[in-house]
Formats: structure tokens, C-alpha cells, sequence
């Protein structure tokens, strides 16, 4: 039996066919080559066009059912995966109404900010272990305020994987998770929050059906079917966040097990059973795909760097135009640890939750220019990627979750040596490298939601670890020195 994954990013989209029986990749594609846009038409904004979405989604099906390797029709269930926080809006029609304000959007940080004085700061943090922030909510206040006639025109809001599931089925659902990282949930009471909703005058009729994340979301349609060679009538059984999705995707699934990802943003992610909140709500606690409502508490504690792989790219592409990731990761590995005094803050994309929702400019400090070449600067913003990650880790441990070990799939940061090597030793935790990636994990779990695997952990006993790198205690103290560098200046810059 064949699953279908999906995984909604935000540079492009990716497909994985898997076996259920082998739990391996038969075939996998991504739509396009080149990285989608984002589109900023003010300072702070940033928006997609949800139908770009979808035509990279069918691109992408497409690619890889040209590969022959597999039956398209073989085809049992459909799970996605998606980039998170996002906001889109459809009237009765199925029609969006405006582009999709993605995740890393600033213009509601205000919204969110007015809406956590109104609830209280207590009450918001017991009842939805974060404050509103530049969240879904946040994000749909904005557009009431801002653009009455599209707000009035509102059907549904949803998630980005939401949107891809109606285009499939026609049927529009949500679950306990989606409504948490939206900031729609209350954990108190295990319902939608009837604060936030009154807080920002919403409606409840504008969230979808509530279903559990792991069910039939809605079964495929006969003119996309034909449109893409598939049966008719296969169901969307799992529709999770890319962050969650990518801990399932690690099998990380109890409490104490971490996962980690570094994309075009950089995340950590630790599972709990405690109901835990950062008072001042730098790292966020959503419900995990494993959360249920009355008999089991799993949640997850997600820090987010927004400036991460897109960091990467862009000193690859001012300072090294031409280079292939793998040549900067080469170049940057010719350095010595320390990059010799360059540091890099890589907060230069929105508003940053680790930071309080403040909007940083990236910084470059300690340059030389008798010293200092390209590779100073590859290396140090590789660095202080690292470092930026450990700066959200030790909050996650003052909250009572350190990391003992992280688990990350072989892909994007963690392709470099110098990210990888930086990570381990300024954090002392271990790193495992597995073979899996988002679009995998969203296939298992369609394959958990179809009922083919009884629990989510059955899903993953074939995940194949690929390495261990084990954090060299000889240079605790020098990453340390090189870390509280890097934090210092951190410190000055937020004192401005």
C-alpha cells in the first residue's frame, strides 16, 4: 500500500510516495527548482499567493508520478504537512480572498499584544500557554481592521495545509493542533477560546470543523483525481503543522525527546506532558499530534529562529553568487571555530518570538578587512545560527525541558559540517542525523490516520539513523567564550 505526503513549504513544495510496509521513500519530488517568492508590499509584511501553492503542489504529484517507479492509483491516503501560522481566507465559493499572510509576517504584533492586555496576562498564558502574539488570530485582527470588505466576505479562515486539503476534497476541517498555533485553543477548558474569540469580536463560525488531527479530513475529488491520475475518493488523513509533523517525522513523540529543524527558519522542538508557558512567551507551547483532549498530555515547547537558512542563502548570494551550498559549507569549514572574531546575529526576517516579537535588523560584528574574507562571513553566519538557537534552548531548560539529545533529519543546515559541529558543541547535547524529511513524515501519518498503523510509534521502526555527532567536551569552553560573545552583543543591541 502506497502513501502520499505532502509538505507545504515555504521555498517550495515536496512530495514522498512511501511503502507502508517498508516505511521507505519509493519516490519523491519538489515544485519548483528555484524558491517560491514571498511577496512584501510593506516593511514587515510578507504574503503568498495560496494558488501558487497549489499549482506546486500538483507540479510536484505529477513530477513524481513521471518517475514510473509506482502506481499512482496504488495510492491508500494523503497526509500534508505546512508551514505554520499562516492565514487564509476563503468565501462560500471556496474563492481566497486575499494572499496568505505566512508565518513570518510582523504587521499584527500589535493585535496580538492589545488582545493579551484585554484577556490578562495570566489568564491568556494558563489558558493558551503563549500570549496572542503575531499568531492566526493576531493576523486575522489585522485584516477586520485593516480591510473591512475582505473580512466580511470571510467563509473559513485556515492553515495552509487546511487550503491544499480543500482543494483536494472540498471539505474544510481543523483540529486541536492547527487551532492551538493559531491561538485559537484554550488547554484549560479543551475547547476553541472563548476569550481570544471574544477578544478580537470573531465569529466561531469562521474556523472550520473540528476533527482530530489523525481522521478523514475529506476525500479526494473526481476532477482532481483525473487531473492527477489518482483513484477518487482516497482520504486526507493527517494534516499537521511542519514543525510538529517534523518531530513525528523523527518519531519523537514522548515526553523528553527533542527534534530540530533548520530550513529557511530554525526550530527546536521539545515534547512535554506538563502544561508549560514561557512567561514572556519567547518559545511557544502548541498541542502535539499526539495531544488528546482528556487522557493524554502531549504538547510541544517550539522555538522558532525566523533567519536561518535564509540567512544562508542570502550570504551565499551577495558574497558568493554562483556557489552551490555545498562549496559555501566547504569554504566556511577552512575557517577556524570562531570565524576570528566575526559575529553574526541572524534576526533579519519579522518579528522574532524568541526576542519578544521584536524586529531586529540582522547584525555583522568584528569585521576586519585585513583579515576577514567570504569565508569569515559563511562561517560566522553559520555560527550564529547556532548560537541564536542556543540563546531559545536555554530557555526551553529554565522551563524544565533540557535537551539530552536532538534528533534532525539530513537536510538543509544540517547538510553543513560547521552548523552541525557549532550546534553540538555550544549546546553539549548530541545531534542525530536520521533519513527522513517532512514530506515522509506527512505520508506516515496518513498511514497512522487511515488506522494502517495502530500508533503513531509503529510507523517508525524501519527510521534509518544516518550518524551521531557527539559534542567534543575539550571545546565547551571555547564555544562557551565564543557564545557569550555573540551574546553580548545581542544584549547592546536589544539595549538600543
Amino acid at each position: 500500500m502506497l502513501l502520499l505526503g505532502i509538505d507545504v513549504g515555504t521555498s517550495s513544495i515536496k512530495v514522498s510516495i512511501v511503502d507502508a510496509d517498508s516505511q521507505q521513500v519509493v519516490a519523491s519530488a519538489s515544485y519548483p527548482d528555484l524558491e517560491n517568492p514571498i511577496s512584501t508590499p510593506k516593511p514587515g509584511f510578507a504574503e503568498q499567493d495560496p494558488s501558487m501553492w497549489w499549482h506546486c503542489v500538483q507540479q510536484a504529484i505529477l513530477k513524481a508520478n513521471a518517475t514510473g517507479t509506482y502506481h499512482p492509483k496504488d495510492i491508500a491516503a494523503i497526509g500534508i504537512a505546512y508551514q505554520m501560522h499562516g492565514l487564509v481566507l476563503v468565501d462560500r465559493n471556496e474563492q481566497v480572498l486575499r494572499p496568505s499572510i505566512i508565518w513570518c509576517d510582523s504587521r499584527a504584533v500589535s493585535y496580538g499584544e492589545q488582545a493579551f492586555q484585554k484577556i490578562g496576562t495570566e489568564k491568556a498564558l494558563s489558558h493558551l500557554l503563549n500570549s496572542p502574539g503575531n499568531f492566526t488570530a493576531a493576523k486575522l485582527a489585522w485584516v477586520k481592521e485593516n480591510e473591512p470588505q475582505v473580512y466580511g466576505s470571510v467563509y473559513q479562515i485556515m492553515l495552509p495545509g487546511d487550503y491544499i486539503a480543500m482543494m483536494l476534497t472540498g471539505s474544510i476541517t481543523t483540529s486541536n493542533s492547527a487551532l492551538s498555533e493559531g491561538i485559537f485553543w484554550d488547554f484549560q477548558n479543551n475547547a476553541v477560546s472563548e476569550e481570544v474569540m471574544n477578544a478580537f469580536g470573531f465569529p466561531k463560525s469562521v474556523l472550520p470543523k473540528l476533527n482530530p488531527l489523525f481522521s478523514n479530513h475529506g476525500e479526494l475529488r473526481s476532477s482532481v483525481a483525473d487531473l492527477l491520475g489518482l483513484k477518487a475518493g482516497i482520504p486526507v488523513t493527517y494534516k499537521s503543522g511542519d514543525q510538529p509533523n517534523n518531530a513525528l517525522s523523527l518519531n519523537v513523540l514522548e515526553p523528553g525527546e527533542f527534534a530540530a529543524t533548520a530550513g529557511t527558519s530554525g526550530v527546536v522542538y521539545a515534547v512535554t506532558d506538563q502544561v508549560a508557558y514561557d512567561p514572556k512567551s519567547r518559545v511557544n507551547t502548541f498541542a502535539h499530534v499526539n495531544h488528546q483532549r482528556n487522557d493524554q498530555t502531549r504538547l510541544g515547547i517550539l522555538l522558532c529562529i525566523n533567519g536561518t537558512g535564509i540567512l544562508n542563502r542570502w550570504v551565499r548570494d551577495q558574497f558568493g553568487s554562483g556557489l552551490t551550498y555545498s562549496q559555501l559549507n566547504q569554504l566556511a569549514a577552512t575557517i577556524p571555530a570562531g570565524s576570528e572574531g566575526v559575529r553574526v546575529l541572524p534576526f533579519g526576517n519579522g518579528a522574532e518570538r524568541v526576542l519578544e516579537n521584536r524586529t531586529v535588523s540582522s547584525t555583522f560584528s568584528g569585521l576586519d578587512f585585513n583579515i576577514h574574507t567570504r569565508s569569515h562571513v559563511f562561517r560566522a553566519a553559520q555560527e550564529g545560527i547556532a548560537f541564536s538557537l542556543k540563546y531559545g534552548m536555554d530557555i526551553m531548560t529554565d522551563m524544565g525541558s533540557p535537551a539530552k539529545v536532538v534528533r534532525a533529519g539530513k537536510a538543509n543546515m544540517f547538510l553543513s559540517d560547521v552548523f552541525t559541529e557549532s550546534f553540538v558543541n555550544v549546546n553539549q547535547t548530541p545531534v542525530e542525523l536520521y533519513d527522513t524529511d517532512g514530506a515522509k513524515g506527512a505520508a506516515l501519518g496518513a498511514g497512522i490516520g487511515l488506522g494502517y498503523f495502530e500508533a503513531p510509534k509503529e510507523a517508525f521502526t524501519k527510521l534509518t539513523k544516518l550518524a551521531t555527532i557527539e559534542p567534543d567536551t575539550s571545546k565547551a569552553e571555547q564555544y562557551q567564550e565564543y557564545y557569550a560573545h555573540w551574546q553580548s552583543i545581542l544584549e547592546k543591541f536589544l539595549q538600543k
